[in-house]
């Protein structure tokens, strides 16, 4: 019988027919073992491979998933001790972007950009967010294995690689297998469809019969020839996630972010327990045609590869390893990739994955913005004052400070930062500024998001709140809810102890009534919990004020305007004396008197009207000049933007409205470089937009209407620092799109008309670009700044501009042809996939109807069904125009229209399934479910990525549609999507208590096991802080020592959470610990989490110090890889 100290490799499998092919592949196969410890429910197969001993295991039939794979390498690791290298073999879905990677090729995990080569990620998350959610960082295969990868891969490079060779040759001694569907298919059989064309839903037929071969349907490649490798061998990144990958543009867009070869769901379960390599044979492209007919094939040659790096790797490298289970038990490993994300917080890399989930948007352009253009002593006369002293000083204060337009605010709030920042201490100081240029910093979402992510960069146990949120998140496949946000602010806030926060503009959040910003200040201040000193400022508006008034208990607050003469004095006394534009009169310190004088005289608390005249007087060459200007300055802000605009050349005013109407009605700020291609658009010419167009010197766009606007630096999504041009002030903005403008504008700022232009001018931009087949977004953006933000933006502006004539010919022409380039490189539905380096080779592109209902164009749309458009017509990513209309929130009239017009409600496709699942994707959007419900839509339609409607609107926390679809019959135990049963994701995010309570009452399964945790129960409790939900299941009958495979117990999800009063109240309702979990007991996990009160909690109540099994054996050994 064999001895289990005598094996050094692991090698673990999936799938039947992956163990299959890993024991066709051994040299000799060894006698089994004669013991095998009771709890190890593993079946393996011993042999050798060249001079290795090597133990192969197989997953539990039925059993996929990290977990399932974590579960048999922990026993494994027990079972043979002397196991120092381990490999993940088997099968995996392709990438085919930029990669020419095809059916039966191999993918070697290899490092990449700092990460492992395989990391985890998840799934429903990563839909959502359209980019990937990481939520394990995964160790590196062992260096030895790395060395032998390199060394077999220089090894196939000089002399080929003979796998197709060697999986003959086992065939040819195993004719059985043969016979059984190993050998290479034929190459006909490996088809690549086109991204938006899909296999038909729940038909299980093969693509042979059901899709087809027409080359309309299918990406051309070019056959490989002698030359080539085949199969290929591809080293680079795995994505391991918790749901099967079979959409091509999801695949599409989530690859691009990392360059991802491979995509699979096991390999993330092993790596921080098992250190090894992941070998997948490509079986199929992650799309929606899966392709058995290549599984066993592609197992077939990862096991030949397998061996082949096997014999590469020399017996004493492997010997000099340390055994995996010392590894493990030393802490050298994570032990438990269910709870390395909480473990990593606190290095810097788990930082930016903090700040890439939060996506907060940077005030800190703001703030260095303000504080160039304050003057040394600004904001002196307050920071030195009583006021300004006693908000700082004493616990829970606030100060209001207020003030009319241009007054300064922004200045002083960016010189109270610096002065708080510059005392002396450890401060936690936190700042916000809303921003009428940016629709990102407007709301109290925007803002809440912003404030935890600087609270958290500051060292201390104020972040343990938010790795909890983070963690759980991440569990169950959710973003945080706004309630959820400022919860868990307030909990980093309460353990800081004491806080201070600035927040400027109040006034420049649209938001703030509906959102309840003001209350949130409220409430934060009359925390008895936290210490928090809140400053604010803005206009006195109504509402703010009136509200503020209510607050008796803080009675500070300072008119700015009032008291900012001496700051202006300073201000206009530098910029006389020191601007470069006012330097003629340097000589003269008579004349720079009377500029100070005149101006700071007629200034009236208002900075921005001081700096305009300046701005103004530089143009006065001589004195008389000079004088008249300062005997005609205008008295008021609008008085002085009339005459900026009436005093720009008539040659020039055109292209200065243009960039003034860009920048008035956009929802972003824009780039130097774009504002320069949207004035070089002339409607007059043919063509209408040519690179030849531009101006010589770009930085000179800001010379039309200098005053007016101001070029700043903002750092981008992809990180980098780009300048922007943007109106230099609220006021500005304000002015424009008023009737206050002067009357030759008017008509240039009515919204209407503003919009119609910049939607003529997106269009005629689109219309230029090049038609070249190996383009792609990048290449396109650097030819063509502009592009980027016409195809995004086009659609927004022409919503309310469409039935303008000049307009509506443009959408029209568009949509002959421009479109499909459009579709193709900038992906409307899916901007985020825009970004894959990769030709433009969208093939299958939707109708003009399909795109004029995604966006919300309801003249177009009548337009194109009065000439005869086919309503139901299939394709991209919704599947059809009804599904991308009720996607869109808002979008009822286009859904009526649709409906009206014969759009099948019931019609499957697409991302979501059918209409109704895509309405419930949208928050609020209960009209639209409405109509379709009215319509005849089937309400337990199951399809898409989430199921039914029901999951999606559970998902989405949207009581009003969840009510509306029980109402109509939705079955609460109808068998899940990504989430688990309904009621389980209702349980699983806190602030639920509704919707829990809804399911329960329409006969929701209590106990039923389903989703990644189990029951109800068992998801309430991996969410920290869900004591409500937690408790109101209790009080149900729910069972509180229900298993579960990946936890076995809720007693473990909660230990593992955190959560001391979820444990205790488990413990109270007969919840028992000496139950060993996938990893451990609750009590040594809770010691590995050095968590000391649950500790306590957990031994009062009986847990058995002395349980065996587990990453650590003991209670004992668990304390001492902590160190405790």
């Amino acid at each position: 019988m064999a001895n289990p100290q005598d094996y050094t490799i692991g090698w673990i499998c999936a799938l039947v027919l992956e163990y299959v092919a890993a024991r066709a592949f051994l040299d000799e196969e060894h006698q089994p073992l004669d013991k095998q410890n009771p709890h190890d429910n593993n079946d393996y197969t011993l042999g050798r491979v060249g001079n290795h001993n090597v133990a192969i295991a197989v997953l539990p039939d039925g059993e996929y998933g990290t977990s399932s794979a974590a579960t048999v390498a922990r026993d494994m690791v027990h079972c043979f001790p002397n196991i120092r290298i381990g490999l993940m073999v088997g099968i995996g879905g392709g990438v085919p972007s930029r990669h020419d990677i095809r059916l039966g090729d191999i993918v070697v995990s290899s490092p990449r950009d700092g990460m492992a080569g395989v990391f985890q990620y998840d799934f429903g998350k990563t839909i959502q967010e359209e980019n990937f959610i990481h939520t394990g960082f995964l160790n590196r295969p062992p260096l030895v294995l790395r060395a032998a990868v390199n060394g077999l891969k220089a090894q196939f490079e000089s002399e080929g690689n003979e796998l197709m060779e060697a999986v003959n040759s086992v065939l040819e001694k195993k004719p059985r297998l043969q016979r059984r569907g190993y050998k290479r298919p034929e190459p006909s059989s490996d088809r690549l469809y086109n991204p938006g064309f899909i296999h038909p839903p729940n038909n299980t037929s093969s693509c042979a019969v059901v899709c087809g071969d027409q080359p309309s349907k299918l990406t051309v490649r070019a056959q490989r020839t002698k030359d080539d490798d085949n199969p290929a061998i591809h080293y680079g990144l795995i994505a391991s996630g918790n749901q099967l990958m079979k959409d091509a543009t999801i695949r599409d867009k989530l690859a691009a972010e990392k360059d991802v070869l491979c995509f699979e769901m096991e390999a993330a379960g092993l790596m921080n327990h098992f250190p090894c390599l992941v070998v997948r044979g490509i079986c199929d492209y992650s799309d929606s045609h899966k392709n058995d007919e290549w599984q066993r094939y592609a197992a077939m040659v990862a096991a030949a590869y397998a061996r082949d790096l096997l014999y590469r790797l020399r017996p004493t490298n492997v010997e000099a390893e340390k055994p995996i289970r010392e590894i493990l038990s030393s802490g050298e490993s994570g032990s438990s990739i269910l709870s390395c994300t909480v473990r990593d917080l606190g290095n810097k890399h788990k930082q930016g994955q903090i700040e890439r989930w939060l996506s907060p948007p940077d005030p800190s352009t703001n703030y260095n913005k303000a504080l160039n253009q304050r003057h040394e002593v600004s904001g002196r006369w307050f920071l030195e004052g009583e006021v300004f002293k006693r908000w700082d000083s004493q616990r829970n204060s606030f100060l209001w400070l207020y003030g009319i337009p241009g007054c300064g605010k922004t200045i002083l709030s960016s010189s109270i930062v610096r002065h708080l920042e510059d005392v002396p201490s450890s401060r936690a100081v936190l700042y916000f500024y809303f921003d009428f240029n940016d629709t990102g910093k407007q709301t109290l979402e925007s803002m809440v998001r912003s404030l935890i992510v600087q609270l958290y960069t500051k060292q201390g146990d104020h972040r343990k709140p938010l790795d909890s949120l983070f963690s759980s998140c991440q569990d169950v496949f959710t973003t945080p809810t706004c309630k959820a946000l400022c919860e868990c602010l307030v909990d980093m806030m309460r353990q800081a102890r004491e806080v201070w926060i600035v927040l400027d503009a109040l006034d420049e959040c649209p938001t703030r009534k509906t959102q309840g910003l003001l209350s949130w200040m409220r409430n934060i201040l009359n925390s008895d919990q936290v210490n928090a000193h809140l400053l604010a400022t803005s206009r006195a508006e109504q509402d703010i004020e009136s509200e503020i008034s209510e607050w008796p208990e803080y009675k500070d607050r300072v008119s700015i305007h009032e008291c900012i003469t001496g700051d202006i004095c300073a201000y206009v006394h530098s910029r006389v004396r020191l601007d470069k534009g006012l330097d003629r009169w340097r000589s003269r310190p008579d004349v720079q008197d009377i500029i100070e004088t005149r101006l700071t005289e007629k200034a009236d608390g208002m900075f921005r009207w001081a700096a305009c005249q300046l701005d103004a007087l530089e143009s006065c060459l001589d004195y008389d000049e000079l004088t008249n200007a300062l005997a005609s300055l205008p008295d008021t802000l609008d008085a002085t933007y009339a005459r900026i605009l009436n005093a720009i050349p008539d040659i020039q005013k055109p292209k200065a409205i243009r960039i003034l109407q860009f920048l008035a009605f956009s929802e972003r700020p824009l780039r130097i470089d774009e504002l320069v291609d949207a004035i070089a658009v002339d409607f007059k010419k043919d063509p209408q937009f040519h690179r030849n167009y531009r101006m010589p010197k770009p930085l000179e766009v800001s010379r039309y209407c200098s005053s007016l606007v101001a070029v700043v630096s903002r750092n981008f999504a992809n990180g980098k620092e780009e300048r922007v041009l943007q109106l230099a002030h609220f006021s500005v903005k304000e002015y424009l799109t008023s009737d206050r403008v002067d009357k030759s504008f008017r008509e240039s700022f009515a919204e209407i008309n503003a919009r119609s232009i910049i939607t003529r001018v997106c269009l005629a931009y689109l219309s230029q670009l090049d038609h070249d087949e190996n383009n792609s977004f990048r290449k396109t953006t650097v030819k063509f700044p502009l592009a980027d933000y016409s195809a995004l933006y086009w659609t927004d502006h022409a919503r309310l501009a469409e039935t303008e004539k000049a307009v509506e010919e443009s959408i029209l022409e568009f949509f002959q042809e421009t479109y499909i380039l459009w579709a193709s490189l900038f992906y409307p539905e899916q901007p985020f996939i825009a970004s894959v380096e990769m030709p433009a080779s969208r093939q299958s592109i939707a109708t003009p109807i399909y795109y004029a209902s995604f966006a919300g164009l309801g003249h177009t749309l009548r337009l194109f069904l009065e000439r005869g458009a086919d309503v139901n017509a299939q394709g991209e990513f919704y599947g059809n125009a009804l599904q991308a209309a009720a996607a869109q929130r808002d979008n009822e009239n286009i859904v009526r229209m649709l409906l009206e017009r014969g759009a099948d409600v019931n019609a499957q496709g697409g991302l979501y399934g059918n209409a109704l699942q895509a309405a419930a994707t949208q928050r609020d959007n209960k009209n639209i479910v409405w109509m379709l419900l009215e319509r005849g839509a089937d309400v337990n339609a199951w399809g898409g990525i989430y199921g039914t409607a029901l999951h999606i609107a559970v998902e989405q926390s949207d009581e009003n549609i969840v009510q509306m679809l029980l109402e109509r019959g939705a079955d609460v135990n109808k068998q899940s999507g990504l989430f688990g049963k309904a009621l389980q994701t209702a349980a699983a995010q806190r602030g639920n208590e509704n919707i829990v309570q809804m399911l329960l009452d329409r006969g929701a399964d209590i106990n039923a096991q389903d989703g990644y945790y189990g029951t109800a129960l068992q998801a309430a409790a991996a969410q920290r802080g869900n004591e409500d939900i937690v408790w109101m299941l209790l009080e149900r009958g729910a069972d509180v020592n229900a298993q579960h495979h990946s936890y076995d117990n809720v007693l473990d999800i909660a230990v593992i959470a955190g959560d001391e009063n979820i444990v205790q109240m488990l413990l109270e309702r007969g919840a028992f610990d000496n139950v060993q979990s996938v990893i451990n007991t609750a009590l040594q996990t809770a010691i590995q989490g050095g968590n000391e009160k649950i500790v306590q909690m957990l031994l009062k109540r009986g847990a058995d110090v002395n349980a065996q099994g587990g990453l650590y054996d003991n209670a004992l050994q668990a304390a001492t890889s902590r160190n405790h």
